[in-house]
């Protein structure tokens, strides 16, 4: 019985800080969470909060909406976070949950007699994606004419439908990979690559005349 009892006991908890958690994987946060560290939490909510925010912004095109819906996201992820397979990428998961409240936005939309085009401004994280349009030691007319090229990518990206939108976001903003976006989407990797040649051609045709 004493034996048994030992099998089964627990490490004693220690506390760690924000800024210890801060430096831990994903999936380590996960644990650390469900292990009683709450504050581990706040670390995720600090390393995704910013880039969902820009994704579903990117999606619906309304920034005080895409704020609520980041909101959500992260309730959801709170209530469910004991059922995540921490077998998979938590981004994955995280994202996926994102782009369907962003989906269901834009298919409430749908049913109402609105103009859904707006125009993509702010909140670009140059970190986590290819495209980068600003070089703070350029000359100023260079920078000048890349916050226009900028300008003009938001305008032309929230031009794009909404599935071709999705995909392009995720890849060529974002950096996900394709079987991420295939996970995030729902998609298989064909459907993912097939919508993604499209939005890149939609895209460029949209955006050639301006540039030229």
């Amino acid at each position: 019985m004493g034996s048994a009892a030992l099998k089964y006991s627990t490490a004693p908890f220690t506390f760690r800080t924000l800024n210890d958690l801060k430096s831990l994987e994903d999936g380590a946060l996960v644990s650390e969470y469900l292990a009683g560290q709450t504050r581990a939490f706040d670390a995720i909510v600090d390393r995704y909060q910013t880039r969902l925010l820009n994704f579903i912004y990117r999606t619906v095109g309304d920034r005080e909406r895409a704020e609520d819906l980041v909101q959500e996201v992260f309730i959801r992820v709170h209530r469910h976070l004991a059922r995540f397979d921490r077998s998979k990428k938590f981004s994955t998961w995280i994202y996926t949950i994102a782009s369907n409240l962003a989906k269901n936005e834009l298919r409430n939309r749908s049913r109402n007699p609105i103009v859904l085009f707006q125009t993509m401004t702010s909140g670009w994280d140059d970190e986590e994606r290819p495209l980068e349009f600003e070089d703070p030691a350029g000359r100023p007319d260079d920078l000048f004419r890349k916050r226009h090229v900028r300008q003009l990518v938001e305008q032309t990206v929230a031009q794009l439908p909404q599935h071709h939108r999705e995909v392009f976001v995720l890849r060529e903003l974002e950096g996900r990979s394709y079987e991420e976006i295939a996970e995030i989407t729902h998609c298989n990797l064909g459907t993912v690559k097939s919508r993604l040649n499209r939005a890149r051609s939609s895209f460029a045709e949209i955006i050639e005349p301006a540039l030229q």
